[in-house]
């Protein structure tokens, strides 16, 4: 029985070193960096006269927790997931309905398609969501409450029928 090893294409690493890094976040494997500013870029200024820049605004708790329960009722989330956004009987309620996973299709993934609220008190948001997945449009009820620290909160949750 014959053995060949042939260690002809590698060649001694010298042994005072570590073998070399193919990292990109250290200084020799960075690509070049263009330029930040750009020939037309505005000077201090045009900046000013052209006044501030719209900041972004944050979205809406009801789009927000829209996101959130459809994720959570279509298989993409874990129950779990939402248990620090809910109160009362809202929880019990959502793992009720995840367990048959209402909002699941087979192929593409469900998006909110519209959302609309009532509001019926101060702190208190009752919206309702149609949800397309696959060819169907489903319905998603739910309300939000803010609570003492600010923050909202769903009190219940519903689907339309299957």
């Amino acid at each position: 029985m014959n053995k060949v090893m042939s260690r002809a294409a590698a060649q001694p690493r010298p042994r005072h070193r570590p073998p070399t890094r193919r990292d990109s976040r250290r200084p020799g494997g960075a690509p070049p960096r263009t330029p930040s500013r750009p020939a037309t870029a505005l000077t201090g200024a045009q900046k000013a006269a052209a006044g501030p820049a719209p900041a972004a605004r944050p979205p809406r708790p009801t789009d927000l927790f829209a996101d959130r329960l459809l994720a959570v009722l279509s298989g993409q989330r874990p129950v779990h997931w939402m248990l620090r956004h809910t109160a009362g009987r809202a929880y019990d309620d959502l793992a009720r309905l995840a367990e048959h996973s209402p909002l699941r299709t087979l192929g593409s993934r469900p998006v909110v398609h519209d959302i609309g609220y009532y509001v019926p008190s101060e702190g208190a948001l009752e919206v309702f969501a149609r949800v397309t997945a696959g060819n169907r449009m489903r319905a998603l009820a739910f309300r939000l409450e803010r609570g003492k620290d600010l923050r909202w909160r769903c009190t219940a949750v519903e689907t339309g029928p299957h």
